[in-house]
């Protein structure tokens, strides 16, 4: 017989941003602990609201499926003496396992015969094991961060204020800090703020609408997009799509009521960004847009309450609106009085980081790495990379960045053009935050993309220059971000920069700030760039073995190290590449510590020795051309016409021979082979299956 377990944390209001990741969390850590406690369940749903967190599993098992088990003892010999008693060796293994000793059993074994105790665990019941199960699941969901409160010392995101919890019908006994579990539970604060009782996930579901409490997110999140929806449509436009804004409100309301509201249309003279990014980030209001794209004079808020007087909340919200709309207009317009070079001189008196400076001298450093940058990317667009890393931090110092910080760069574009710089420059400055975030769009422009390289290297290489090195789960200055930022740069842009010169240019623009040793941090920031860029290619399907295999030859250029990647991915794919692997691994393993130089033909002995030879002659300068054109596909299937013979050389041919001469003159044949392969890649780290 199955059974549904559901289960209802009710707590103080948890923050929308910890909501979404908590749902999966839930889920993982329901389905890992239930498979650990061997209890087969069936569906696992986990849903949320500020208020509450939902676990339902249905078909859970009535008990722990039994396990048997199988230790081995002592050898037979030693465990009985002459006359079949069973001898210390018997009883002591007997009473360490928990049985009798006539219980063990004798197994046969490639040794012997030996003493072998076979225990079956039937399994608890199901409902006995629960509350441990869930006082485990309940405080091993991750938050960013914790509270405790009044005198005990139990940690959770928001304080605990009631249990539901139901196996079956029955309530599952236990506690979490001093709140026992039961079956009741609360309906919405200000609607239906009363207890009410539930016997199962139906009555939950029922009751639960009743006291205006929608906990399913998913349907909270339907029901804004679609009554948020039809108000647009009234007013003429459409909602200005925005997942983390509809996340966010999704997660701030348990009964959502959108209340279509309206502002003067004399704001519209205001830059679009702005007016949005003050309704968004600041009232988690929606904006409404037309066909054309326009900002119509219209916004949707999400109530959490069921509105008795429209007019009355409208007013209400509008009023609030008009008032950030009011306060952003007297930014724009004192911001405005002068132009946007003016406010690079105050960066002085911003703080970077402590150890690195000040905003002002980044910027210094930042127009250094980005003429590098742009003389080898663009020629052309340097004057323009120069002037736009001299502007790119100058926003920071304006007062609407002061007070929207999410426009920085957004408001940089725009003062910049109201200051009568070039277009190609006010672009540059906004893009050179780009990316921002997986998935974001990357700069278009060659000085937009040298500006934003350049702002990201100088921070990792800063950061590690003074021991500023993520660790676990910490990265304040989002290295691991910019890290990968800047490689998808290059990728998507198709750049042939060296990731070592930029670190050299890097650690050379921060000069005396540099703490520790130069080496040490190239090589640190070498092995992050790898280790991030290793984690993305990963995730889009290229083997592990395939990538080390590429970075280990060498990492440099990032443009063409994919490439070759992708070319030997597509080799590894081929009947004949496992053959070829093996062959190219032997023969680095043998040379992997030697000092090779030019091979003498007239040292040769075998006819195996001379028939590689000669086929490594005959392709090394195909090979070279090829590698040479970038045609990396086309120079390792080269490379693998010689595979009969470097297989017949290892048949027939002794390398470590005692003649030092010969054995020197054979390591240098197949040190100069490995050489040649080894330029796109490490065959020791391929992973053969076989």
């Amino acid at each position: 017989m199955s059974k549904e377990l559901l289960l209802e944390i009710g707590t103080e209001e948890i923050p929308s941003v910890y909501l979404n990741p908590a749902i999966g969390r839930v889920e993982e850590l329901s389905k890992k602990i239930f498979t650990e406690n061997r209890i087969t369940f069936g569906q696992v749903r986990v849903f949320g609201s500020p208020r509450r967190l939902v676990l339902l599993v249905e078909n859970l098992s009535e008990r722990q499926e039994g396990v048997v088990s199988k230790v081995m003892g002592p050898p037979k010999r030693v465990s009985f003496d002459d006359k079949g008693a069973p001898t210390q060796a018997a009883v002591g293994f007997a009473k360490n396992q928990g049985i009798k000793v006539e219980d063990l059993k004798i197994e046969k074994t490639e040794k012997g015969e030996y003493l072998c105790a076979v225990k079956e665990d039937k399994g608890e019941a199901t409902k006995k094991i629960l509350p441990e199960i869930l006082n485990k699941l309940v405080f091993s969901i991750p938050f960013p961060k914790y509270m405790r409160w009044g005198d005990g010392g139990v940690k959770f995101v928001r304080p605990i204020h009631w249990i539901l919890c139901l196996y079956n019908g029955d309530i599952v006994k236990f506690k979490l800090d001093d709140v026992k579990s039961g079956n009741k539970s609360f309906g919405h604060r200000f609607l239906s703020p009363k207890i009410f009782a539930v016997k199962d996930f139906t009555s939950y579901k029922k009751k639960t609408k009743d006291n205006y409490i929608i906990f399913n997110h998913i349907e909270r999140r339907e029901i804004i997009l679609k009554e948020a929806g039809k108000l647009s449509k009234k007013a003429g436009g459409n909602l200005h799509e925005d997942s983390e804004l509809l996340d966010a409100v999704t997660h701030l309301v348990e009964y959502p009521s959108p209340i279509m509201g309206e502002f003067e249309k004399e704001y519209l003279d205001l830059p679009k960004e702005i007016l949005i990014s003050v309704m968004k980030k600041h009232q988690r209001y929606f904006p409404i847009i037309n066909s054309d794209g326009r900002l119509l004079p219209n916004f949707i808020a999400i109530s959490n309450n069921k509105v008795k007087n429209p007019a009355v909340m409208k007013a209400g919200y509008e009023r609030v609106l008009k008032a950030r709309f009011s306060d952003a207009r007297f930014f724009y317009e004192e911001d405005r009085k002068k132009p946007l070079k003016d406010y690079t001189e105050k960066l002085k008196s911003v703080v970077f980081q402590d150890k690195l400076g000040t905003y002002y001298e980044k910027v210094e450093r930042v127009v250094k790495i980005a003429q590098y940058i742009a003389d080898k990317i663009a020629p052309a667009s340097k004057e323009i990379s120069e002037m736009a890393a001299f502007l790119c931090k100058a926003d920071l110092v304006t007062q609407m960045v002061y007070e929207f910080p999410d426009l920085q760069g957004i408001m940089g574009r725009e003062y910049a053009r109201l200051s009568g710089e070039k277009p190609e420059v006010a672009n540059a400055i906004y893009e050179h935050y780009l990316p921002r975030f997986v998935g974001d769009k990357l700069p278009e422009s060659h000085a937009g993309a040298a500006v934003s390289i350049a702002d990201k290297i100088d921070t990792i290489v800063g950061c590690f220059g003074v021991g500023l090195i993520p660790s676990g789960s910490e990265d304040p200055y989002a290295l691991r971000r910019q890290t990968l930022a800047i490689a998808n740069i290059i990728l998507g842009n198709g750049y042939q920069l060296s990731i070592s010169d930029l670190i050299d240019k890097g650690i050379d623009a921060a000069g005396q700030k540099i703490e520790r040793n130069r080496g040490e941090i190239k090589k640190e920031v070498i092995d992050f760039f790898k280790s991030r860029l290793k984690n993305q290619l990963v995730s889009e399907g290229f083997s592990h073995d395939v990538i080390d295999a590429v970075f280990s030859a060498r990492f440099d250029d990032i443009l063409d190290d994919v490439k070759k990647l992708k070319a030997l991915s597509e080799l590894k794919a081929l009947p004949y590449f496992e053959p070829l692997a093996i062959a190219f691994k032997r023969a680095a393993n043998i040379v992997k510590e030697s000092k090779y130089g030019n091979t003498d033909p007239a040292l040769f002995k075998e006819e195996a020795e001379r028939e590689l030879y000669d086929s490594f002659v005959n392709i090394k300068s195909d090979v070279e051309r090829l590698v040479k054109e970038k045609r990396y596909l086309d120079a390792m299937k080269k490379i693998a016409e010689i595979r009969g013979s470097v297989d017949k050389f290892f048949d027939k041919v002794m390398v470590m021979v005692d003649d030092k001469s010969l054995r020197e003159n054979r390591l240098n044949l197949l040190g100069n082979i490995s050489r040649l392969y080894g330029e796109l890649a490490d065959f020791t780290k391929i992973i053969i299956s076989r």
